[in-house]
């Protein structure tokens, strides 16, 4: 298992992930976050960027606020 520290900007223009170089994320994402839709977003683009599937994906602390911890099963 691999944790990451994300920092999540909802409602951006394009959805990307940059790593900061200093062990945290920054997600963009362009869904607004309602109903859990910024955090199935960001589920997906950490999947595809790592190539795994989303269901090896899951956020463990911080799904109402944007920073968040997100465990990868590899």
């Amino acid at each position: 298992m691999r944790r990451l520290s994300v920092r999540v900007k909802p409602g951006s223009r394009v959805s990307q992930l940059i790593d900061q170089g200093d062990g945290t994320w920054l997600a963009r994402v362009k869904s607004q976050p309602v109903d859990g839709k910024a955090n199935e977003e960001l589920r997906a683009l950490i999947a595809n960027e790592f190539g795994l599937r989303k269901t090896q994906v899951s956020i463990r602390s911080g799904a109402s606020g944007r920073a968040k911890v997100v465990e990868i099963e590899e």
